[in-house]
């Protein structure tokens, strides 16, 4: 009998008449065949580590795309800086934002399990696809115009559309990908165990550290080999990676926990209904309802928070109608839990913002640089994004073994610091990484100016790239506040059968933040070339602005950090005795 991997669940039904061997068993949890699930040979750690593998694997993949693209959009494709900037701010928006999809499916539908395998396979088709577009020909730089491109360069026009067809079957991929896999992680924990539920709060820590660690891998080595050695065998490791990262998601199969049926309902028809609910009994008052039952009354008055109090009406039924149109309070508490999010979402957009620039401008930033770091060496300006991972892998473990105890000590919690605290430290050291990005891009400016550079936009200006260290350094550790922040905060104050989209809610932040940020660029590019003038982001680097639109971040990240602090202020933590 085989488990309804489809749904991650299996009704009490599938399971009776089946001898219990061990009586060990996990509550809520069932094991591959659909029996329940025995601690001492399925989840916790020995299954967590086949999933923090593959995690590791789609992260070589991903950055393997992501981190350089840039520099193949204005390389072999020839656009603009500017063009290619909101290209790869749209594709990493979209990226982030199809999680939301994707957990969508995975929570009503198909499950978790069933999803990751269905995202894997579109994933390495993508990069397949993606590695075919770069044996297409290339026409010639004066042929690479848009309108000219469509008239009379068909194989480039054939490539062109290839690459993005591809590029948004990764994106795809990754949206069901992304959010499922760090769920279904930590479902491998069982959050009622003593130890398990100590060992699941290391999880989101050892995942990042595990997933930077595949980040520096590919910064460090792959974007060397496609700026030195081709895109072709560039983006093809990427695929290869993926296609074994799967293989070893399927081998440890036995050995993983599924999450047992709770409510039959889909999450998400229960939210919907609350509000078609709340929204029919609109003119109704208390002295016009019948409640359900004394125990709504009980726990509306001493459990229930007073956010969002239009919610309740759904609680009631009006006289005459039936009792079962009612809505139950945990199904209330559990849309309640879900709109205390989204201030807390759209405050942290700021930190996203800054985010999409790290693989963009600041990449841009360095490549007119002196990058050499000994005679015949020069490294790529993408792999300095390897500083970011390296502040990330370092400062995580200091993070939990050095900074926790010792905030211990001074707050007397457990974790250190609460979630939206660690989250708004991560926002306010991105607002001093973007202020160090703009006063070293003011210095690189003026050493084009005084070297008599400023016309020459192939140059290399002789000031050397580890100017740009701090800011890539202090970024990272801004992600270990800020990323693994959100992770565990969006993870944990959603409801149980939601937690897919509480993964993906945190992702994005960085998407919508992509998209904004590519916005930001249409807008300014816009204003700052009227008249035949040079705009902020000028092909050549030497004429161009960065700084002032590093300046205006900075100043749209303090308005947004205060933001932050009075959202973080009022919110309300949803205590997981009252929603289960």
């Amino acid at each position: 009998m085989a488990v309804a991997l489809g749904s991650d669940v299996v009704s009490q039904d599938s399971v009776l008449g089946i001898p219990l061997l061990h009586h060990d068993t996990v509550n809520g949890a069932v094991d591959y065949k659909g029996r329940p699930a025995v601690r001492s040979k399925s989840g916790y750690w020995r299954s967590v580590w086949f999933i923090i593998g593959v995690e590791m694997g789609e992260r070589i993949a991903y950055y393997g795309v992501g981190s350089n693209l840039i520099t193949f959009l204005t390389g072999p494709l020839q656009q603009s800086t500017a063009t290619a900037a909101k290209n790869v701010n749209i594709w990493q928006g979209t990226a982030s934002l199809l999680p939301l999809l994707g957990a969508f499916i995975a929570d009503s539908y198909v499950g978790r399990y069933l999803t990751i395998i269905g995202a894997s396979v579109v994933y390495i088709l993508g990069l397949g696809m993606l590695t075919l577009s770069t044996m297409l020909p290339s026409c010639t730089t004066s042929t690479l115009q848009f309108a000219t491109k469509l008239a009379s360069c068909s194989p480039d026009k054939l490539r062109v559309i290839l690459l993005f067809f591809s590029l948004y079957l990764v994106a795809i991929g990754r949206g069901g990908h992304k959010p499922c896999l760090q769920a279904f992680g930590a479902d491998q924990f069982d959050n009622h165990h003593p130890e398990e539920s100590k060992a699941r709060s290391s999880f989101f820590n050892w995942w990042y550290f595990t997933m930077s660690a595949g980040c520096l891998l590919t910064l460090s080595f792959l974007n060397y080999i496609q700026e030195n050695h081709g895109w072709l065998l560039g983006f093809g490791i990427p695929c290869v990676v993926m296609l074994i990262a799967l293989v070893v998601f399927l081998f440890g199969t036995s050995f993983y926990r599924f999450q047992n049926e709770g409510n039959k309902k889909s999450p998400f028809v229960r939210i919907g209904r609350v509000f078609a609910t709340a929204i029919r009994n609109r003119p109704v008052t208390l002295s016009g309802v019948v409640i359900k039952d004394d125990e709504t009354c009980d726990i509306i008055t001493h459990q229930c928070s007073k956010q969002f109090k239009f919610l309740d009406k759904a609680l009631f039924t009006p006289k005459g109608s039936k009792e079962e149109d009612a809505c139950s309070v945990s199904e209330v508490e559990e849309t309640r839990v879900v709109l205390r999010l989204l201030p807390i979402w759209a405050s942290s957009l700021v930190f996203g913002i800054i985010y999409a620039q790290v693989r963009t401008f600041f990449t841009k930033q360095g490549v007119n640089m002196d990058r050499t770091i000994f005679p015949g060496f020069v490294i790529p300006a993408a792999s300095l994004q390897s500083l970011v991972t390296l502040a990330i892998v370092i400062f995580s473990f200091a993070y939990d073994r050095i900074f926790v105890p010792m905030a211990r000590n001074i707050t007397k919690k457990p974790s250190g610091i609460s979630m939206l605290q660690r989250i708004g430290t991560g926002i306010f050291l991105s607002i001093i990484t973007v202020v160090m990005a703009a006063l070293i891009e003011m210095k690189r400016l003026e050493a084009a100016i005084r070297f008599d550079l400023v016309d020459k936009p192939n140059a290399i200006i002789p000031m050397s790239v580890w100017w740009l260290i701090p800011q890539y350094f202090l970024f990272g550790v801004a992600e270990v506040f800020t990323m693994i922040g959100l992770q565990e905060f969006f993870y944990d104050q959603m409801p149980n059968e939601l937690r897919s989209m509480g993964l993906a809610l945190y992702l994005s932040v960085i998407g919508m933040a992509s998209f904004l940020s590519s916005f930001l660029i249409s807008t300014i590019e816009e204003i700052t070339r009227k008249d035949g003038k040079s705009g902020w982001f000028d092909d050549n680097l030497n004429q161009a602005h960065m700084d002032y639109f590093y300046w205006l971040l900075a100043g749209l990240s303090v308005m947004g950090m205060i933001l932050f602090i009075f959202n973080a202020k009022s919110y309300i933590y949803n205590e997981k005795g009252i929603i289960q």
